[in-house]
């Protein structure tokens, strides 16, 4: 076979791709801000338990157990999960949300003495004008609570994520200010979030550069998270944009989910920065991961959702069909898997398929009975040919067999 390059002529390298400045890693919010989509169920503790060991296994660096200022339940879930993590020893790091309120971090404290293992608080309150005026806080008010709470989180020896809510809304000296005083009272991370997914790419780019200079100048060492939603359907090229732009940590949601249209999809970070080589990341169980979220929340995946929906690596159009035949007869799976699509299907454990339908070639019709040890016989395939092109849909496995059968007699 030729060399990989000669058969793929890449423009997204032929200007210096940028990237990241720092080691990115990713941050999941799909128990925390995910379950607050209006039309999520929250997950039971079972399905909750495996997201989070799939989480793990797909290279996850940290996840949000849940908000335990909510309510019992959340809780005792928060706790649960805690204790998989000591129990099962896994390599990603607890987070918990909480207002900047003690009687919000209390409870991360609690649960955090009681299973044995530091769990990072992620401390947030608005910092717009707009959310200034509509909650009648003033700066002073927001600097208060902000110091308060981190340093409440902080004498009990807890990491701390300072997180200012709409800072992509929020004017830059109140940023330095809030984010200085979060620094001085001992956060060691801050997050820059777009809460109602307003920025676009130029936005995003913009503010990520701004804060990541002002903490170059107060302390190096502090990180930087990105927190994104969809609103305007730029969750995911934000997110990237905020990666090299200066955040090394960026936040998502399995399946996109999150208040209102939802967050950064973190099924297509993990995609996206795989096939940029920013990680190395098997993803093989990345399909699994999208069923249990679906089958723990109640959103189903839709058929044309990247990578992880049914339709991600199948066809029945004749033409885009023929070509991957042509690949897989070549015995080059390599080919088959890039010929029609710029995702290869292997890194996530899947493989090209070709279906039959009303847009099909006969070619498909006689891979399709090739592959299931069927001999494709002319008038056998001409008959499923012919009632493929009377349908407004695929033909089902099971139509397909009972033609065969009827043939056969």
């Amino acid at each position: 076979m030729p060399e990989d390059q000669q058969l793929i002529y890449d423009w997204n390298t032929v200007e210096a791709a940028e990237r990241p400045p720092r080691p990115v890693s990713i941050h999941d919010e799909t128990l925390r801000d995910g379950i607050q989509g209006p039309s999520v169920r929250d997950p039971d503790i079972e399905h909750k338990l495996r997201f989070l060991h799939l989480a793990d296994q797909l290279g996850v660096a940290s996840l949000d157990l849940g908000l335990p200022g909510a309510g019992p339940r959340a809780a005792a879930d928060v706790e649960r999960l805690a204790i998989e993590i000591r129990d099962r020893r896994l390599r990603i790091r607890p987070l918990c949300a909480a207002r900047t309120l003690e009687v919000d971090i209390r409870p991360v404290v609690e649960i955090s003495q009681r299973v044995g293992i530091p769990i990072e608080v992620a401390t947030f309150i608005g910092s717009s004008p707009i959310r200034q005026y509509a909650e009648g806080w003033t700066i002073e008010h927001i600097v208060d609570n902000t110091r308060k709470a981190v340093r409440f989180a902080h004498q009990h020896q807890l990491p701390v994520l300072y997180v200012t809510e709409d800072t992509t809304r929020a004017q830059p000296q109140t940023l330095r200010r809030l984010f200085g005083t979060a620094i001085e009272e001992g956060a060691e991370r801050v997050a820059v979030c777009d809460t109602v997914g307003h920025s676009t790419p130029d936005g995003a780019r913009a503010v990520v550069s701004y804060v990541r200079r002002m903490l170059d100048e107060i302390d190096p060492e502090v990180g930087l998270d990105w927190h994104g939603h969809s609103d305007r359907g730029f969750g995911l090229v934000n997110a990237i944009v905020a990666a090299v732009a200066g955040a090394d940590r960026i936040h998502g949601c399995a399946l996109g989910l999150g208040e209102r249209v939802g967050n950064t999809h973190l099924d297509l970070l993990l995609v996206n920065f795989r096939l940029l080589g920013w990680i190395d990341t098997d993803l093989s169980k990345l399909r699994e991961m999208g069923e249990v979220v679906a089958e723990g929340t109640g959103m189903a995946i839709p058929a044309n959702y990247p990578v992880l929906g049914r339709d991600a690596f199948r066809t029945a159009t004749g033409v885009h069909a023929a070509a991957v035949i042509k690949a897989k007869r070549k015995g080059d799976d390599w080919l088959a898997n890039r010929v029609y699509s710029g995702v290869p299907a292997e890194l996530f454990g899947c493989e090209q398929v070709i279906e039959i339908g009303p847009m099909s070639g006969e070619s498909n019709v006689v891979y399709w009975l090739e592959q299931r040890g069927i001999e494709p016989r002319p008038e056998l395939v001409k008959t499923i040919f012919d009632a493929a092109k009377q349908r407004d849909g695929l033909l089902t496995e099971a139509e397909i067999l009972a033609v065969v059968g009827t043939a056969a007699r």
